[in-house]
């Protein structure tokens, strides 16, 4: 199993594009925790935080598939390193200024999100040219999909340390810092130099004229609603316990089951086409988070969350499958990017929907609002069956390992364009 992703990372550029793609996206998986901590530390109250994280993300939201469309138009150098160091620029203002002026606070926090490079549709677009085999590439999936359970572990943890040395502002400064250097590594890199779109047509809604995409950012805002809502359930369980150190059991072996999820799921080839293969992982995936609605003990619970979390990753290293199959031709990192971006709305719709439902219920039905969202994922993959058997993108991926029950060759692959 660890000798497939060591062939991997040893193939030239992988390790460097892999690594400096999770470097580049450090302030984004931090962003939030780090203007909270900000905001208090300058005398601000949770709602002020709290407001001011929102923008943040919502900005982040709007401007990866635009940037993403970018990126297709005009290549990865001309777009992410400036992209970045705006961002970089954007935190640091909000860092200098506080919380003084709202206003001006407010414009920086959604600078920074608005101009958060698209590294992840970015990477996902490089890699059938840097690995060349669809078996290579959906391992490569699979690792991406394990290697952002790590960041979004270690981030949080670079964050407090960084404002345990120094302070809340110094940290706001280093994480994006060390992003622009992240992005720099990736766009100086020669499969980024290199690489360019194929000739898309022109429409002024991109990826989003693919009714197969559509269908699956559909889905995957309902699985992002169900991880929200674990998140703030999470507390209310943890809060039921008396101790607030279960909250952090409970994310670990919630990250912990998708991290062993997606390292099993990528040590392999699959059979049959991803988007029947989807329908299962969601389905499973729906399945595990039901049992968290019985609340049981510390232990019983901690092995649920695990449970609740093996099929995260490997639904989304087959969803970066599907994206790539379903996107019209010229539009992959956008529509890479529009899943982030979903992904991201629907976990932010889902922290709302939980609070309201543990008042008016208890920890249990914040648990539910996360089984209902799997449901919810499932149900769309299920009413759309016939338009994601269609697929319209001719995928990016040469040379597809994959076949059906027939032995017939996976149709949806053909060579990326490279310069």
């Amino acid at each position: 199993m660890a000798a497939g992703y060591v062939e991997l990372l040893r193939t030239r550029h992988a390790a460097r594009l892999l690594g400096g793609t999770l470097v580049g996206r450090l302030p984004n998986a931090t962003g939030h925790i780090a203007i909270v901590l900000f905001t208090r530390a300058e005398g601000g109250s949770y709602t002020l935080a709290g407001a001011l994280a929102a923008v943040y993300g919502l900005a982040t939201a709007v401007g990866q598939p635009l940037l993403g469309r970018a990126v297709d138009l005009r290549g990865q150098p001309r777009v992410m390193l400036p992209a970045a160091v705006l961002s970089a620029l954007g935190m640091a203002a909000f860092a200098f200024v506080g919380i003084g002026s709202l206003p001006l606070a407010y414009a920086a926090v959604g600078v920074a999100g608005l101009f958060t490079p698209p590294l992840e549709g970015g990477l996902r677009a490089l890699w059938p040219s840097v690995l060349g085999r669809a078996d290579k590439v959906h391992a490569a999936y699979a690792l991406d999909a394990v290697a952002q359970e790590v960041m979004f572990t270690v981030g949080p943890l670079l964050v407090t340390l960084c404002v345990a040395l120094w302070s809340p502002g110094a940290a706001l400064l280093v994480i994006n810092a060390i992003g622009v250097l992240g992005a720099l590594s990736v766009v100086v890199s020669e499969p980024s130099r290199t690489w360019r779109s194929a000739p898309r047509e022109a429409h002024w809604l991109g990826a989003l004229r693919s009714p197969g995409l559509l269908a699956l950012l559909g889905s995957f805002f309902f699985v992002g609603l169900a991880l929200g809502s674990i998140t703030v359930a999470g507390v209310a369980y943890a809060d039921d316990q008396g101790r607030e150190a279960v909250y952090g059991w409970l994310m670990a072996a919630l990250g912990l089951g998708a991290l062993l999820g997606g390292v099993v799921y990528g040590a392999r080839q699959w059979a049959g086409v991803p988007e029947r293969r989807l329908r299962v992982l969601v389905g499973l995936l729906a399945l595990g988070y039901l049992p968290l609605t019985l609340t049981p003990g510390v232990l019983p619970m901690c092995v649920l969350a695990a449970v609740a979390g093996v099929f995260l990753a490997p639904s989304l290293a087959c969803a970066f499958i599907v994206v790539d199959r379903h996107a019209p031709r010229g539009t992959v990192t956008e529509a890479f990017s529009w899943l982030v971006t979903t992904f991201g709305v629907g976990a932010a719709v889902g922290t709302g929907a939980a609070g309201p439902a543990i008042e008016g219920g208890g920890t249990a039905w914040g648990f539910a609002v996360a089984g209902a969202g799997g449901v919810a994922a499932l149900l769309v993959l299920l009413g759309t069956v016939r338009v994601l058997s269609a697929p319209v993108g001719g995928g990016q991926v040469a040379g597809s390992a994959e076949s059906d029950r027939n032995g017939a060759v996976e149709p949806g692959f053909s060579a990326g364009h490279q310069a």
